[in-house]
C-alpha cells in the first residue's frame, strides 16, 4: 500500500514508450483534471543518453576532478559503466504527465563529496524505511544542471569563497603610541555613535518631533496629500524608517546639538520631506510588479526587463521588502495557503501488470521458459545468457536482439546495459568511450559488436517508404466541375501554389445539384491480338548478329581521333569540336590557352565518374528546324507524350542554292614542301 502512494516531492519513474527507458521525474503538483483524472506536475531530469556528446565530455570532466578531489577508490570497468547509468541532470523545466503512467518510485539525491560512488551501485540508506520493501538499488545522483533551451550544464552546489578576494584581511592590533598610517579617506564613515552625550529619553523625544515635521511636511506637499487624504495615513507614512534614519543621522552631523538639529529639520524653505519607495510607487506600478511578481518570482533581473525597466534594480528590491510588510502580501499569502491546501498532497497507483508488447511468446510452448521456443545462437545483449524466464525484443525487429528478464528491468530503469560493450573501449581501450546506453536504440544495435556485417548493413540503409497519392470520386468530380476556379493547368505550372480546398469543395457540393446528368464519351480503344504484335515486332526489331570468335577486327586508332562530319539529322558530334568551340570530354568549354589533344584513346587520361560525359548529345541542325516548323502544335505536343513512337512528318521541299563559286587559288595544286602554321 505504501510502496504505490506517491507523494508531492516524490522521485518516480515515468513511461511514455513500451521500448524506451523509463523518465525520472519529481513530483511538484498533483492536480486534478475536469474529467476526474490526476496530472501530476513534475521536473524533469535528464539522462546521459538525452544530452549531446561535447556535454557528456564537459560532465566526464567534472566527474574525473570530483575523484581527485575526494580521493575516490578505484573501480572496475563494469562499475564505471554502471555508474554512468546512476547519473542524472537536473533541470528546470515543468511539464505535466497523467498519473497513471507513474511505473515506481527511486530516490536522487545531490552528490556530496564525502559521498563514495560505488555506494551507488549497492546504496540501501539513501532510501526511507517505507520504501525498502519496494527497491534497494534504484538510486541516482546529480551534480550538475542541464538547461534544454541554452544546451549548458552548470554546477548546482554553491561553494564556499575564502581569500582575500571575498573577505577581508584584518590587520593587526596598533600597540601603543602607534600611529594609524592607513588612508582615511578610504575608511567607512561612521553614522552613529552609541556614546553619544544624549539620553535615550531625549533621542526619543526629538525623533517625535522628526515625526510631527514629516506629517506637516506631506500636508504642505500637494502629491502628498493625493495620496494620503486622510491625517492618520499621513502620519503612518511619516513614521516610516526613512523619517527616523534622517533623524538620528541630522544628529550624528550636528554634533548630537538638539538646537542644531531641529533647525536642520525645518529649513529656511520649509519642512524636510523624506519619502521611500513606498510612497514613490504609483498603484499601477504597485500592479505591475504583483503581476511580475506571480510570474517569475524573485527574479527581480527578469522582472526588470520586462516589466518596470524605468526602475533601478535596488529600487525594486527596496520596493519588495516594503511590500512584504503591507496587508496585500498578507493576503496573498493567506490565498496560497488555502490553494495550496486544496490541492492533492498524495495519490495512490495500482500497480501496473498489463503485459509489455516487447515481450516475446513463443508459440506452442510455455512463455520463454528456459528460453525454450527461441532460435538456437540468440542470446542478451547484455549479459549474454541463454536461460532466462522471459526474454523482451530489443531494437529494430529485423536485428532479432532481445534481453533477458533482469536487463530488461536495467534497461528500463538506468537506459542502458549491465556490461560495457567494444564500443566504449572495454576490449579496444578508446580514450574516449561512448556508452551503449547513451546511444539511440537503432544506433547501439547497429552498432553492436555481436551483429553481422550483413545486418549491421541492412540496418545502415535508408528506409525508403513508398506511397500512392489515390484521388477520390469527389475530387475527380470537383476537378472538372469547377474547372474556373481550380484552373488546372495553372496549378500544374505552378505546383508549390497553395489551393484553397474548401472552397472548392463547398462549390463543388452547391453545383453538383444542378449539374447536367449526361454520361461521358468513351472512347473505345481497339487493341491487335497478341500474335500481330508478335509479328510486327519480329519484322521491325530484327536480331543484332553474332559476332564470329575466330578472327578480330583490327582497331585503326588513328581513325579514333578523327572528327565526324555531320552525315546525318539525329549524328551526335565528336566533342572536340562543338559549334566552333573546343569542348573537353565531360562537355565543358575548354580554358583559354588549352588546345584539344588529338592523341590516341589508349593515351588519354582516365575520367572520373562525375565529369563523364552526357550519354547523349543532340544538335539541331537545319533540316531539324525545318521538320520542327512543319509539325503544328498539336502533333508536337502529341510526339512529346508518346517519344517512343515514330513520328510521320513530310520533309519540306528545300530550295536547292546553286553551288558558290571558290575563288581562284593562288597556290599550286600540289606542292611536296611541308605546310607551316605561323601563330
Amino acid at each position: 500500500m505504501a510502496a504505490n502512494m506517491y507523494r508531492v516531492g516524490d522521485y518516480v519513474y515515468f513511461e511514455n514508450s513500451s521500448s524506451n527507458p523509463y523518465l525520472v521525474r519529481r513530483i511538484e503538483e498533483l492536480n486534478k483534471t475536469a474529467n476526474g483524472n490526476v496530472e501530476a506536475k513534475v521536473v524533469c531530469l535528464f539522462r546521459r543518453r538525452d544530452i549531446s556528446s561535447s556535454l557528456n565530455s564537459l560532465a566526464d570532466s567534472n566527474a574525473r576532478e570530483f575523484e581527485e578531489e575526494s580521493k575516490q577508490p578505484g573501480v572496475s570497468e563494469q562499475q564505471r559503466h554502471q555508474l554512468k547509468h546512476r547519473e542524472l541532470f537536473l533541470s528546470r523545466q515543468f511539464e505535466s504527465l497523467p498519473a497513471t503512467h507513474i511505473r515506481g518510485k527511486c530516490s536522487v539525491t545531490l552528490l556530496n563529496e564525502t559521498d563514495i560512488l560505488s555506494q551507488y551501485l549497492e546504496k540501501e540508506d539513501c532510501y526511507p524505511a517505507y520504501l525498502l520493501s519496494f527497491c534497494l538499488q534504484d538510486c541516482f545522483f546529480y551534480s550538475l544542471v542541464f538547461d534544454p533551451m541554452q544546451k549548458t550544464l552548470l554546477a548546482d552546489q554553491g561553494e564556499i569563497r575564502v581569500g582575500c578576494k571575498y573577505q577581508a584581511e584584518i590587520p593587526d592590533r596598533l600597540a601603543e603610541g602607534e600611529s594609524d598610517n592607513r588612508n582615511q579617506q578610504k575608511m567607512e564613515m561612521k553614522v552613529w555613535d552609541p556614546d553619544n552625550p544624549l539620553t535615550d529619553r531625549q533621542i526619543d523625544q526629538f525623533l517625535v518631533v522628526a515625526r510631527a515635521v514629516g506629517t506637516f511636511a506631506r500636508a504642505l506637499d500637494c502629491s502628498s496629500s493625493i495620496r494620503q487624504p486622510s491625517l492618520h495615513m499621513s502620519a503612518a507614512a511619516a513614521s516610516r524608517d526613512i523619517t527616523l534614519f534622517h533623524a538620528m543621522d541630522t544628529l550624528q552631523r550636528n554634533g548630537y546639538d538638539l538646537a542644531k538639529a531641529m533647525s536642520t529639520l525645518v529649513p529656511q524653505g520649509g519642512p524636510v520631506l523624506c519619502r521611500d519607495e513606498m510612497e514613490e510607487w504609483s498603484a499601477s506600478e504597485a500592479m505591475l510588479f504583483e503581476e511580475a511578481l506571480e510570474k517569475y518570482g524573485k527574479d527581480f533581473n527578469d522582472i526588470r526587463q520586462d516589466f518596470l525597466p524605468w526602475k533601478s534594480l535596488a529600487s525594486i528590491v527596496q520596493f519588495y521588502y516594503m511590500w512584504k510588510t503591507t496587508d496585500r502580501y498578507i493576503q496573498q499569502k493567506r490565498l496560497k495557503a488555502a490553494e495550496a491546501d486544496s490541492k492533492l498532497k498524495q495519490v495512490y497507483i495500482p500497480t501496473y501488470t498489463k503485459p509489455n508488447p516487447n515481450q516475446i511468446i513463443s508459440v506452442g510452448s510455455k512463455p520463454g521458459m528456459n528460453g525454450a521456443g527461441f532460435q538456437k545462437g540468440l542470446t542478451c545483449e547484455s549479459c549474454h545468457t541463454t536461460q532466462s524466464a522471459q526474454w523482451y525484443a530489443w531494437g529494430p525487429p529485423n536485428m532479432q536482439c532481445r534481453l533477458c528478464a533482469s536487463c530488461w528491468i536495467y534497461w528500463k530503469k538506468y537506459g542502458g546495459l549491465k556490461t560495457p560493450t567494444q564500443l566504449e573501449g572495454a576490449a579496444r581501450g578508446t580514450t574516449e568511450p561512448h556508452s551503449r546506453g547513451h546511444l539511440s536504440r537503432p544506433e547501439a544495435q547497429g552498432l553492436s559488436p555481436y551483429t553481422t556485417s550483413a545486418n549491421r548493413a541492412k540496418l545502415l540503409a535508408k528506409n525508403r517508404q513508398t506511397f500512392l497519392l489515390q484521388t477520390t470520386k469527389l475530387t475527380r468530380l470537383a476537378r472538372r466541375m469547377c474547372r474556373d476556379l481550380l484552373q488546372p493547368r495553372r496549378a500544374a505550372r505552378r505546383p508549390y501554389a497553395p489551393i484553397n480546398a474548401n472552397a472548392i469543395k463547398a462549390e463543388c457540393s452547391i453545383r453538383l445539384p444542378k449539374a447536367a446528368k449526361t454520361p461521358l464519351k468513351i472512347h473505345p480503344l481497339v487493341r491487335l491480338p497478341l500474335a500481330t504484335i508478335v509479328k510486327d515486332l519480329v519484322a521491325q526489331a530484327p536480331l543484332k548478329p553474332k559476332t564470329p570468335r575466330g578472327t578480330k577486327t583490327p582497331i585503326n586508332r588513328n581513325q579514333l581521333t578523327q572528327n565526324r562530319g555531320l552525315g546525318g539529322i539525329m549524328v551526335k558530334r565528336a566533342y572536340e569540336t562543338m559549334a566552333g568551340v573546343p569542348f573537353s570530354a565531360n562537355g565543358r568549354p575548354l580554358a583559354s590557352g588549352i588546345r584539344s589533344s588529338s592523341q590516341p584513346a589508349a593515351k588519354r587520361q582516365k575520367l572520373n565518374p562525375a565529369d563523364a560525359p552526357n550519354p547523349v548529345v543532340f544538335v539541331a541542325t537545319k533540316d531539324t528546324r525545318a521538320l520542327r516548323k512543319a509539325l503544328t502544335h498539336l502533333e508536337m505536343r502529341r510526339a512529346a507524350r508518346r517519344p517512343n513512337l515514330p513520328l510521320k512528318v513530310k520533309p519540306p521541299l528545300m530550295a536547292v542554292r546553286p553551288p558558290v563559286p571558290l575563288p581562284p587559288s593562288s597556290h599550286p595544286a600540289s606542292t611536296n614542301e611541308p605546310i607551316v602554321l605561323e601563330d
